[in-house]
């Protein structure tokens, strides 16, 4: 038997070396490519595109009755505002957290793939940032583009904001709360995802404990008599509460203060935040 050399031996690597920041943009991009479905089976991309079109739905629906009907014959139309639009979607946006966290997080821990991403230029806390980048990323496709639309809504029905100073300020609020409700999720949705590398468990934990945080206000604010402040437990409306601050409106929750819903927000995103990081710091990987 004569036995033939088929590997010559180690090339160089002559290619663009793109350090930790380019690690980094590869692992969000692969990130929200895994979420969203792309490169996988068609099943695989159901679940997201139908959730983020589904948020859009009551959105393109208002364009595009304000678009096709005379102003007379829609004059008694009032549109959502900005803030309440949200009381249309608000399980959407909730079925999209649940799912998203457990999908990016869960599969590298399951799969081993953690530590070969650890292998390369990225740490720790380097691989969680890009894991938020491409969590929240995603989540803005729900929190910042349907209001995107509602905007042009408004515009056509004659109702929108008057000027480029109220056009600014009118995208300032629809990109500051969409990236409120992003980022608290983001931190609760990647911290509890962190307790487990099965993603039913950890998609089923997210749903249980939106659940149990309303089941649980309501409670203490109708059974025991509670100030209506008492929302910042509650992590289902907590985020929406908050929206509706940034927005300047009191509709949905009239009674709630904006310093209970900004300090509420904060510490539900820094608990999580820290549950996550010091769930990946005592990791053990093997590289």
């Amino acid at each position: 038997m004569t036995a033939r050399i088929l590997d010559r031996g180690y090339r160089r690597y002559s290619g663009e070396r793109r350090g930790v920041v380019g690690a980094v943009r590869t692992l969000v991009l692969h990130s929200v490519q895994r979420a969203l479905g792309l490169r996988r089976s068609a099943w695989a991309k159901v679940l997201p595109f139908g959730t983020v079109l589904l948020a859009y739905v009551p959105a393109i629906v208002f364009v595009g009755v304000v678009s096709l009907f005379p102003a007379r014959e829609i004059r008694d139309l009032v549109l959502p505002s900005y803030a309440s639009y949200f009381g249309y979607v608000q399980l959407l946006v909730v079925l999209f957290v649940a799912f998203v966290a457990p999908e990016i997080l869960c599969t590298d821990r399951r799969t081993g793939m953690l530590g070969v991403y650890l292998a390369s230029p990225l740490t720790r806390d380097t691989y969680l940032v890009a894991k938020a980048l491409a969590t929240a990323g995603v989540l803005a496709f729900v929190t910042i583009g349907p209001p995107l639309v509602m905007l042009v809504a408004f515009i056509i029905q004659g109702e929108g904001p008057d000027g480029p100073g109220d056009v600014a300020l009118t995208l300032a609020r629809i990109f500051g709360a969409g990236l409120a409700i992003s980022v608290l999720y983001t931190a609760f949705s990647m911290g509890l995802s962190s307790l487990t590398d099965r993603k039913a468990f950890a998609t089923a934990g997210l749903i249980l404990f939106f659940l149990m945080s309303n089941v649980v206000t309501g409670v203490l604010v109708g059974a025991l008599g509670l100030a209506e402040n008492a929302i910042v437990l509650n992590i289902f409306f907590l985020p929406f509460a908050l929206v509706e601050k940034i927005h300047g409106e009191s509709v949905r929750f009239p009674d709630v203060t904006t310093a209970a819903c900004v300090l509420g927000a904060l510490a539900w995103t820094m608990v999580w935040a820290a549950v996550c990081r010091s769930r990946y710091a005592h990791l053990q990987v093997t590289r």
